[in-house]
């Protein structure tokens, strides 16, 4: 179940670098995260969905990888993502 176009242009447009950016890592863990909530909220109701599980820890992992490519390369914007999707930080 993809995000809806209007839900992924609105946090494209909040996370976004330059006006055409789309893709920076920023950008990625924002709508990653949008997408890992809505597939929890999914399996909270079907229990037994298998493989909406496994589709759920494969983004998690992405995201995770994603993660820590900026924790690497900017810290700094790594703090201002984390915080403002009030995600864990190691």
């Amino acid at each position: 179940m993809p995000l809806d176009k209007e839900v992924k242009t609105k946090i494209i447009s909040d996370y976004h670098r330059h006006e055409t950016d789309t893709g920076s890592p920023e950008v990625q863990v924002a709508i990653l995260t949008k997408r890992i909530l809505q597939l929890t909220d999914h399996l909270r109701a079907n229990k037994h969905d298998e493989s909406c599980r496994r589709g759920l820890l494969k983004l998690v992992g992405q995201r995770r990888r994603l993660l820590a490519y900026m924790r690497n390369t900017n810290y700094q914007r790594y703090i201002e993502v984390t915080d403002s999707l009030k995600l864990r930080r190691k």
